[in-house]
């Protein structure tokens, strides 16, 4: 991955894993870094205009009314980082909280948030050290920020707080980095936006691209593994029904059926009408899903360009006229936790649909399918892959639950002046578990498929096919009598995280 360069314009969710994970290094562009200076200059000016200004020289929230003198104005953005660090609950994995940090740093070097150069470099000295903040996970509503999470980045940046390995300013002093004394507004760009839930969504949009090629393939390994037939994947049905989604499966899984033997071994005198619905829909239910991954990516991609401090210096690029320090909304979390929200119902789409192919599978209820039940070696005295089915029927059950959208109940903060907020990170929460769960049945379907296509031995199925049961083969033998599955289904698991299957799409 090529070194990423903040220059304004937006990143995408593969340079945020890159630098989440340590494989790309960030620096600021010197345009960007002309245009923090200017916006810097800009601000202070404001300040003695006499007006109050949001979070510039007033108190916060439902404390905004409260003028502060110009001597205390430092006092304020240090107080301010101070006690909106109230978090609780398990740290943030590492990753999550560098793509947190890059977002932030990201937004600030857009230059509409009045904050200095040296801040946008502390945040990206951070990261070039690998100085990682101890983060809680919980405390965010999703509005006016990501504020608990953010503030206990910030502390960081002011050299106070823990970071992974120790006290933060004995991590600063190793790297040669000294904290930043903030002035006006600094603290609460720092803590303002939506860069918590905004990171979390790229990251999970990376996590499904590696997902999804090995969710197509699952469903069409267990295609073959029932016997079942190739017709309901003809390209001229889906286009009478235009969906996009759904035209897409339909091809990715004559793709990958591509030259099977299994299909035409029983294309004639095979007694079946049709096959259940978790087969015969599953370009249906899967194109659904695509189409919705493709609205939440859409919002992401835009997210990943924006700047969501509050208040914002605008017209700094207008011919003539002083810029203007505007406070609105931009730091609500809707655009994104709705977006979270619909990645979870996708993901439980997709681990629903094959936990219940999986369950036909398994059963042996169809004699057509030629296989035996719980695809046992010898039924009765071995239980087979029986308890494979349970364990995603429990993943699909949680699923189910985590499906409730988080950004639809509202609590109200700060006294009622924060009266709608999104819970954005929350739906971020869910999202997260929900990728890690559907990972699991995806991977016990392909346990479950490969298994039954070696049961159908000498025939082959389609090239790609044969190829991803190779890679299952290479981490999981076949089973030839029972055993533990637990290693089995993480091994596979870990092929999907690693991508194993995205060349096979």
């Amino acid at each position: 991955m090529t070194d990423v360069l903040l220059d304004g314009s937006p990143l995408t969710p593969a340079q945020v894993e890159a630098v989440a994970h340590g494989r790309a290094a960030v620096t600021l562009a010197p345009a960007a870094r002309t245009r923090l200076v200017a916006s810097r200059v800009a601000l202070e000016r404001l300040l003695d205009d006499g007006e109050a200004h949001y979070g510039v020289n007033t108190g916060f929230g439902s404390l905004a009314r409260t003028r502060i003198a110009t001597d205390r104005l430092r006092d304020l953005q240090r107080n301010l980082v101070r006690s909106h660090a109230a978090g609780t609950g398990d740290r943030l994995p590492t990753p999550t909280v560098r793509a947190t940090m890059l977002l932030l740093a990201a937004s600030l070097a857009r230059g509409a948030s009045g904050v200095r150069p040296e801040l946008v470099e502390q945040l990206l000295g951070c990261l070039a050290h690998r100085i990682t903040p101890i983060v809680p996970s919980i405390g965010s509503v999703g509005a006016s920020g990501d504020l608990a999470p953010l503030a206990a980045i910030a502390r960081v940046v002011i050299g106070e707080g823990e970071v992974e390995g120790g006290p933060a300013a004995e991590a600063l002093a190793r790297a040669g980095l000294a904290p930043l004394v903030l002035e006006a507004k600094e603290g609460l760009a720092l803590i303002n936006g939506t860069h918590l839930m905004a990171a979390e969504a790229a990251l999970l949009l990376e996590e499904w691209d590696a997902l999804w090629p090995a969710a197509v393939g699952a469903c069409a390994m267990a295609i073959d593994a029932v016997r079942a037939t190739d017709a309901f994947l003809d390209r001229r049905v889906h286009a009478l029904r235009g969906q996009p989604g759904q035209e897409a499966v339909a091809a990715h899984l004559r793709d990958w059926l591509r030259g099977t033997e299994i299909v035409e071994s029983h294309r004639l005198d095979d007694s079946r009408v049709q096959d259940p619905y978790s087969y015969r829909c599953a370009p249906v239910v899967l194109g659904a899903a695509l189409d919705a991954i493709a609205y939440v990516r859409a919002a992401v991609e835009r997210e990943l360009g924006a700047v969501t401090d509050n208040p914002l210096l605008v017209g700094l690029d207008a011919d003539g006229g002083a810029p203007s320090l505007v406070s609105a909304g931009n730091f609500h979390g809707m655009p994104i936790a709705l977006p979270l929200d619909v990645l979870t119902m996708a993901l439980t789409h997709v681990a629903g649909i094959a936990q219940q192919r999986v369950f036909f599978l398994l059963s042996a209820r169809d004699p057509e399918s030629g296989l035996p039940p719980y695809l046992s070696p010898a039924p009765g005295l071995n239980s087979g892959l029986m308890v494979a089915q349970y364990t995603a029927a429990a993943c699909c059950n949680e699923l189910a639950g985590l499906s409730m959208p988080a950004s639809v109940i509202n609590v109200p903060t700060s006294a009622g002046i924060e009266d709608y907020n999104s819970f954005g990170p929350r739906a971020a929460a869910k999202a997260r578990r929900a990728m890690q769960l559907t990972r699991t049945v995806v991977a016990i379907e392909l346990l479950c498929a490969a298994q039954g296509i070696e049961g159908h031995r000498p025939l082959r199925s389609g090239d790609r096919v044969e190829a991803a049961l190779a890679r299952i083969r290479a981490v999981v033998p076949p089973l030839v009598a029972d055993r533990p599955l637990t290693a089995d289904i993480e091994a596979i698991v870990g092929l999907i995280e690693d991508g194993a299957f995205a060349a096979h799409r």
